[in-house]
């Protein structure tokens, strides 16, 4: 349980928004320029690297308790809805499990760095985990969504843009995982291909992912002309994300999770 704290119970950029309904197709294989992704899907990194500071991703953000005067617990992402309000992360960070119910009071802060909040401090207005996480904290549906009240007149895609929802994409992916560990106020972002785990759970091996950095997006097929990529996986499952600080693990992105989706993109008005 490293991950969750029991006080409430990318170097590259990330993804720009896309407009439509339901969950975006995936993105094309046309030739970009070389970037540091694109490198090392050719040349895969070997042994577990270790995360390094993240220079920038203000798609991805800390989420505290009512505000940002306590201590971040986990780590959220926005991604594409048609509604342009909602955000990723793990089911135990909005949920906690059997037993329980859905946190409050909940406040998403994009960009988080040293205390302050570039992109505004925004209220989350619902959250959505499967049944399943909910009456029985079932870890291959360790996901949840969360639909964002507005921000001065604006949804949060409006103001970062969005990543893509990715859908059984496979379980050996080359990913970014970008976080903010409980210790820091600093993001930490590493690359690494990941591998299968269990039946529906994926495995991330990188050193530097302490507790706070649950709900982290496992970011794959980025395109820098478009300026965003798919989220295949979220820090969570398996061990709630993982018992070391060097290997993670997430639920496996299938047909449940796209029916998750729909279900929060359809209250999220």
């Amino acid at each position: 349980m490293r991950r969750v704290l029991v006080a409430v119970a990318l170097v590259a950029a990330l993804c720009g928004g896309c407009a439509g309904s339901g969950v975006p197709q995936p993105l094309s294989s046309a030739t970009t320029p070389w970037s540091r992704e694109r490198f090392l899907r050719a040349h895969p990194p070997t042994g577990t690297p270790t995360a390094e500071p993240a220079a920038f991703g203000k798609k991805v953000g800390a989420l505290f308790s009512h505000d940002t005067k306590g201590d971040h617990f986990c780590t959220a992402s926005a991604v594409d809805s048609p509604a342009r309000n909602l955000i990723i992360t793990a089911a135990h960070c909005v949920h906690s499990g059997a037993g329980g119910g859905y946190l409050s009071d909940l406040v998403f802060v994009p960009g988080y760095r040293n205390g302050n909040a570039p992109y505004g401090v925004w209220k989350v207005k619902s959250q959505f985990v499967d049944d399943r996480w909910a009456k029985g904290s079932d870890p291959d549906l360790d996901v949840g969504f969360a639909v964002l009240e507005p921000l001065n007149g604006k949804n949060i895609a409006d103001v970062l843009g969005a990543n893509l929802l990715g859908i059984d994409q496979g379980f050996g992916n080359l990913v970014r995982v970008t976080g903010y560990p409980k210790s820091s106020d600093k993001p930490v972002t590493c690359i690494n291909r990941t591998t299968k785990q269990m039946k529906y759970q994926m495995r991330f091996a990188c050193n530097g992912y302490a507790p706070g950095t649950s709900g982290s997006p496992w970011l794959t097929h980025y395109d820098p002309k478009t300026k965003r990529g798919e989220v295949v996986g979220v820090i969570g499952g398996y061990q709630l994300g993982g018992l070391e600080d060097a290997v993670s693990y997430s639920s496996y992105f299938d047909d449940d999770v796209r029916k998750l989706y729909e279900r929060a993109i359809g209250q999220a008005n």
